[in-house]
């Protein structure tokens, strides 16, 4: 853990998959960033079945113009991880246009050498953000003896 990048930033499932998995090498923002080199990515707890529909459709309409790996399958909604950090990934540039099917937002972070990493339980929050700030703690161990 501590050889993971500072920074953090926080994406919604299953968008965060498809960088890892699926080539996603734009993330699609309504704000420019001066940030590069390589980050954190934080899987946001919340994913609604809209959102999951969604990037199905795009991974779906993307596949006919760059396809995807044989047998890569997206995960069920319910097994993708959610609320912690799930990789890494190099922030190259900010853009505001991308030959990319990915790109479809106001600004792209145009994103390389994405990879995965172990689970780590983390709150996210807004723009990116010291993660480890935010790890999330076990609860108290109940006491194991009597109280006298």
């Amino acid at each position: 853990m501590s050889d993971l990048p500072e920074f953090a930033l926080s994406i919604r499932q299953p968008w965060c998959w498809a960088i890892l998995h699926g080539g996603k090498d734009i993330e699609n923002r309504d704000w420019p960033t001066r940030m590069r080199g390589r980050i954190c990515l934080h899987a946001s707890k919340g994913m609604t079945r809209g959102e999951y529909e969604d990037c199905l459709a795009t991974i779906h309409a993307i596949s006919e113009v760059r396809p995807f790996p044989s047998g890569l399958t997206l995960p069920a909604f319910d097994d993708l991880e959610r609320g912690g950090i799930v990789g890494t990934v190099a922030i190259t540039d900010c853009v505001s246009a991308s030959a990319s099917p990915w790109f479809f937002g106001r600004y792209g972070f145009a994103l390389r050498n994405a990879e995965a990493t172990e689970f780590i339980p983390v709150k996210g929050a807004l723009g990116f953000f010291k993660w480890r700030d935010n790890l999330e703690t076990a609860p108290p161990a109940e006491p194991q003896g009597r109280l006298l």
